[in-house]
């Protein structure tokens, strides 16, 4: 087995590879594979995902620029505003992403489960020889047109199979396959998936079920944020194509994206009222054929539009940015657009577009801070973003 440790859109590591399995590693999209200075050897560079991966002989560990417990936080922020802190899912001494996230995991679905398994109710569609709950007419009539039995019935069945327990028995047998995590917690996952034994597992590809906090599941709503993010579409179980991966990999610029989308939403509509709206679709041209999607627009009411927002989380495409960005602005009517890069990857500055009195602004926000710090930053961005300004407030057509 070869593993490859890399950073997050670091520098290239050298390996030593056949050609088959270089070809099956690039072809897994997780990294970026070239030849080397010597045959035989490849460069191998990591982008913009961070975890662990397996691709057929070769393991994969992909650290993040970011603290880990400053990534959890970004990632369990954007799904759940009101109820994730720092303290929400105290880490342990793992220095990685993966052993980490896979000790929370097991921790908290093990403080979740003392109790035993939380029991409700469930509706099932069924064939029976007699009438329990109510007959699904349609089906009986496709499926047994003129026959009496069997018949095909709906009933509410009390039982340990469900929602929650699905989300969180998958994340346990996901996390399972995942290489890079360490004996004690591959001990405990395995406990905790020989108790969840007689739940049914999520499908590959099946999307979580919806849950809904109650009085009831409150003891399992961290274990459950941790287990959707486990199952998040930013976690994958399988590459592209034929090439075979078993993996927990975060897109960062997708965790930055969802994170302050949803932070600046909270800050702006309850400091400043109005609606914020996310990827909403709008037209450059009058015959709707440039469709513009911006991260994020804020209406001041239902035909007044005030400030649109983008999330950069590289400046790889600064030039391109601000291209983009001058877009939203003309086809908003608006004569500012504010761009948002993670500190480092882009200076702030602003952008004074040469005969259209349009200016680009360019802000940076340190992922590094302190989650209260991070918060406060958001909500100044927020009173920004939002300034009163009446040569840049139009009516939409």
């Amino acid at each position: 087995m070869t593993v490859i440790h890399l950073r997050e859109a670091g520098p290239a590591v050298p390996v030593r590879l056949d050609v088959d399995a270089a070809r099956r590693l690039a072809a897994a999209g997780v990294v970026d594979v070239r030849p080397g200075p010597a045959a035989g050897v490849w460069a191998v560079r990591a982008g913009r995902k961070v975890g662990a991966a397996r691709i057929g002989g070769i393991e994969l560990h992909i650290e993040p620029k970011v603290p880990i417990a400053r990534l959890l936080f970004l990632a369990g922020y954007a799904r759940n505003p009101t109820g994730w802190r720092d303290e929400t899912v105290p880490l342990t001494e793992h220095a990685g992403l993966v052993p980490a996230l896979a000790a929370a995991l097991w921790r908290q679905t093990d403080r979740a489960l003392r109790e035993g398994l939380l029991q409700g109710y469930r509706t099932v569609d069924a064939t029976s020889s007699i009438l329990r709950g109510r007959l699904r007419e349609t089906a009986q009539l496709g499926r047994r047109a003129g026959l009496p039995l069997p018949l095909e019935i709906r009933h509410d069945e009390y039982t340990v199979d469900i929602p929650e327990s699905r989300i969180l028995a998958t994340a346990v047998d996901r996390m399972l396959r995942v290489p890079g995590i360490d004996a004690a917690s591959r001990r405990m996952l395995r406990h905790l998936a020989a108790r969840l034994a007689g739940i049914t597992r999520l499908r590959p590809g099946e999307p979580a079920p919806q849950w809904h906090r109650t009085r009831l599941n409150e003891r399992l709503v961290t274990a459950l944020r941790l287990a959707e993010l486990v199952l998040s579409d930013a976690s994958v179980e399988a590459g592209r194509g034929s090439v075979p991966t078993n993996a927990l990999l975060l897109d960062m610029w997708r965790v930055y994206e969802n994170f302050l989308s949803v932070a600046l939403r909270a800050a702006i509509e309850s400091r400043h009222g109005g609606t914020v709206t996310f990827q909403t679709r709008h037209h450059l041209d009058d015959r709707c054929r440039l469709e513009l999607r911006p991260d994020l627009v804020w209406r001041r009411s239902r035909t007044e539009v005030g400030a649109v927002v983008d999330a950069k989380y590289k400046a790889d495409t600064a030039r391109e940015d601000a291209y983009q960005m001058l877009a939203y602005c003309v086809a908003y009517g608006l004569s500012r657009g504010h761009l948002v890069y993670a500190f480092g990857e882009h200076p702030p500055t602003r952008h004074v577009v040469r005969n259209a009195g349009i200016e680009i602004v360019c802000h940076t926000l340190d992922l590094g801070a302190d989650p209260p710090q991070l918060l406060a930053h958001i909500e100044s961005l927020a009173d920004e973003v939002t300034r009163e300004d009446p040569s840049w407030t139009v009516a939409l057509r």
